[in-house]
């Protein structure tokens, strides 16, 4: 719906504006040996007010011929085509309203019709002009609308980002999760000092890597592969032989630019809702690959045949689902495939490239 019939307010301060242009458009048309000012008045200021509304429809101009994707010729031909029409439509209000008034006064207002046609071009010239100011005032708003929108957008992602970061720190510094790995390192300490001081350090580099690549829009896929299987090695030592894990990843796919942390709960979901539910254990495989310029990753899990069928939408997989959304549009998706033993997650994005060195500094 057009922005200016959205608001009574809106409305009202346009059609003032209108009135505003009558009374200058009459006072141009004033002559000594012409139009009176009260004659130009009667007759332009209820026309021009009419030709506001003549001009809402440049809205829809802009929206059917937007800058960005269409081309010059495109849009030169619209706009010079609607302002043209729209020029004739006002030059027919006028000469029509002045023709009805000279009826309706006979004796005052006789001479408007030829008074006005006299000045027909002028009057032309100047309601193109005004409806080319009404498309280019419209494509301001639309333009700063988008603006708007792109804004939000990016305070979405960096909020949505955030979230994912904060979500992921207090998963790993969640008190089920200390303990587990706190009750390893106890068990370990009489029985294999060595094992023990291993996992020490990898729970000291998983977070602090979480904290560090966290704090980033977009990180290498190598990287955040790298946090991933941090995160494996951990529970590897929680879980021993019963869990084993799988890397089937391209080599041209390490440098492919993806939001930080996007791996992380796909992981901890194969691990916490799959393998650990197994007495005999099972394997959390890790997929990347490139296809048509797109990044496809797949985290993929035995889990219990018996299993309670858990929702596709658990705060998880939501939470990556709203970040690729945000940062990718339709450009990205989340694909869940699920078997009697086996549990899928696979993401396409677009695969990013590195940013420029000025880029990165900026």
């Amino acid at each position: 719906m057009n922005p200016v019939l959205e608001r009574r307010d809106r409305l009202a301060l346009y059609l003032a504006g209108w009135l505003v242009i009558g009374g200058l458009l009459a006072g141009a048309l004033v002559r000594p040996d012409g139009l009176t000012w009260g004659q130009a008045l009667v007759v332009l200021v209820p026309a021009v007010l009419v030709y506001g509304f003549v001009c809402l429809s440049s809205w829809y101009v802009c929206r059917a011929t937007p800058l960005r994707t269409s081309g010059a010729w495109t849009v030169v031909s619209n706009l010079g085509g609607a302002s043209v029409a729209a020029g004739a439509i006002f030059l027919l209000l006028t000469s029509g309203w002045s023709r009805l008034l000279a009826r309706a006064a006979s004796r005052v207002l006789t001479p408007l019709p030829f008074l006005i046609w006299r000045e027909a071009w002028l009057l032309f010239a100047m309601a193109t002009l005004l409806y080319l100011l009404a498309t280019f005032a419209y494509y301001v708003a639309i333009s700063a609308a988008l603006s708007r929108d792109a804004e939000t957008r990016a305070l979405n992602l960096q909020l949505l980002a955030r979230e994912a970061e904060l979500k992921t720190l207090r998963a790993q510094i969640d008190p089920h999760f200390l303990f587990n790995c706190l009750h390893s390192i106890s068990a370990l300490t009489g029985t294999d000092a060595a094992a023990a001081r291993q996992m020490c350090l990898l729970l000291a580099e998983f977070l602090r890597s979480s904290v560090r690549l966290g704090a980033q829009d977009r990180i290498a896929f190598a990287d955040e592969l790298t946090l991933a299987e941090r995160y494996l090695q951990i529970e590897q030592v929680r879980f021993g032989s019963r869990l084993a894990v799988e890397r089937l990843v391209e080599d041209g796919v390490a440098a492919c630019q993806v939001p930080a942390l996007i791996l992380q709960p796909l992981v901890e979901n194969a691990v916490t809702h799959g393998v650990a539910h197994l007495l005999e254990g099972g394997t959390v495989r890790l997929e990347a690959r490139r296809a048509e310029g797109a990044l496809r990753i797949g985290v993929e899990n035995r889990c219990d045949p018996d299993r309670p069928r858990r929702p596709r939408t658990g705060v998880g997989l939501q939470n990556v689902r709203k970040r690729l959304a945000a940062q990718y549009g339709a450009a990205a998706r989340v694909q869940v495939s699920e078997a009697p033993d086996r549990f899928r997650v696979e993401l396409t994005l677009p695969c990013a490239p590195p940013p420029s060195p000025g880029e990165a500094d900026g």
